[in-house]
């Protein structure tokens, strides 16, 4: 029997120890996508406790606490943050098979050496082992992001936003690390949503152009991308819960949009013409700016009315949506492509019966530089190791997997990026386990050069940062 997470977990072949020791191990983090907030950056924040850093705003804990029948109150109320995390650690122990089982103990392990496992009875030591190592220099924000081994980081960013805080941390030569803005436009989208108006009034001022019709809402929109690309940006987000592909002409999406300006009730297929003319707009908006564009789907976002009403988005009540939009995302690129005007695209899908279909579409549309269509990193419910085996599979059953750009945190936390050593290990078995087989050579060139790529090298050329890559 294996000991736990020791140095060799989840590598089972002297291949892939030796990929993962000797190539994967100290390879820089490239965080191209995350949800953490660049003032606590730039503030370089401390964390009074464990459960700070830990449970607060984590809706993947918050589910599992639920799910163990914790009370509200131990999850997003007003428990005190000693009994939040003794609830947090009765629940581990049921979590076998969960990534987050996986996760929390290198995330203790690596930040604050503790080599035991977490559960009701060992949750006083953990606590106060983690609440005293929270107090020393190397435990603020940027403390963990340094000793993560992280080169840059790609925050989510609404068009409004002014961008303070990236400026300031710019700015400040004592940091090193690239804190770069992701544009992340869905509030300007959702036509359908009673917030609509009020946001595109605050578009408006921003951009210092009246938005009253469509020609204007490009124009806004074009003039903060001008803004956001000089304060570094050169990657868009889009969360979408369908890919759509329905188009109409400019004087039907200027009536609808005009009706959504005016608060109007705005129907399924309306919603769904807008949002087409929108994706495309900004898409050959990217191409000229040479932006990256991420989109990810397949989400049904919100469910449980009773608790979004009481504590919002974000908390743990979304799911996979099980439509299968192969059809309308082929269609999407394909406008594109008749005009030449396809960025480089990662596409992401919640549902992991999507894995087969995005790697044929993206197959269609490749070209100008490796990869330039990229089937995402397994995303959120998919994360774990079943489902990053899945998908890098998939993509390399229909692609080209030597071009993939990685993993990626897709978080609030500042102790996640253990999540790209989870990553790593298992890319190393799963190519171990090829070679081992004898379906490839034990080429350790090519091999090098795969995983350092997967690693972090591919993310470097792909989104052209201003970053090194590491032979």
């Amino acid at each position: 029997m294996k000991q736990f997470m020791d140095k060799d977990f989840l590598l089972s072949t002297d291949m892939a120890k030796t990929l993962y020791h000797q190539y994967a191990e100290t390879m820089p983090v490239l965080d191209y996508h995350c949800h953490i907030n660049p003032q606590e950056i730039y503030e370089d924040r401390k964390f009074d406790n464990i459960t700070q850093v830990w449970l607060g705003g984590d809706h993947y804990k918050w589910r599992q606490m639920r799910t163990n029948g914790v009370d509200e109150k131990y999850v997003t109320g007003d428990g005190s943050d000693r009994e939040k995390f003794q609830a947090w650690a009765e629940t581990m122990p049921k979590l076998i098979g969960n990534p987050l089982y996986h996760w929390s103990h290198l995330e203790l392990r690596r930040y604050f050496g503790y080599d035991g496992y977490l559960n009701g009875d060992t949750a006083e030591e953990v606590w106060n082992l983690c609440n005293a190592k929270l107090q020393e220099d190397s435990m603020t924000v940027r403390g963990l992001i340094k000793q993560s081994g992280v080169t840059l980081i790609c925050t989510t960013d609404d068009p409004v936003d002014t961008l303070e805080w990236h400026q300031k941390i710019a700015a400040d030569d004592t940091f090193d690390v690239q804190v770069l803005p992701a544009w992340r436009p869905d509030k300007a989208m959702n036509v359908e949503k009673p917030t609509f108006a009020p946001y595109i009034a605050q578009l408006s001022q921003v951009s210092g152009i009246a938005v009253t019709d469509l020609a204007s809402l490009k124009d806004a929109l074009k003039n903060r991308m001008e803004y956001f690309a000089a304060n570094g940006c050169s990657v868009s987000d889009h969360a979408l819960e369908y890919v759509m592909y329905a188009p109409a002409s400019d004087e039907e999406v200027d009536a609808i949009l005009k009706r959504g300006l005016k608060g109007e009730a705005i129907s399924k297929e309306d919603e769904l013409k807008y949002k087409t003319a929108f994706m495309l707009f900004v898409a050959r908006q990217y191409a000229k700016m040479n932006w990256v564009m991420q989109i990810h789907y397949g989400c049904k976002r919100d469910n449980n009315a009773y608790m979004f009403e009481k504590l919002g988005a974000d908390t743990g009540y979304d799911c996979i949506n099980n439509y299968a939009p192969s059809a309308q995302m082929a269609d999407f690129l394909n406008e594109l492509s008749a005009t030449n005007d396809i960025p480089k695209t990662i596409l992401y899908s919640l549902n992991p019966n999507d894995n087969a279909s995005i790697a044929s579409i993206i197959g269609c549309f490749q070209g100008d530089v490796p990869g330039k269509i990229q089937q995402g990193s397994a995303w959120w419910f998919n994360d774990h190791k079943l489902g990053m085996i899945e998908q890098m599979s998939e993509l390399a059953n229909l692609g080209c997997l030597g071009n993939f750009v990685g993993m990626l945190t897709d978080s609030r936390s500042f102790l996640s990026y253990t999540r790209h050593e989870y990553f790593r290990r298992i890319l190393c078995e799963l190519f171990g386990s090829w070679v081992e087989n004898g379906e490839y050579p034990a080429d350790m060139k090519a091999l090098e050069s795969m995983v350092r790529g997967i690693s972090y090298n591919n993310a470097v050329k792909y989104f052209g940062f201003k970053l090194d890559e590491v032979k």
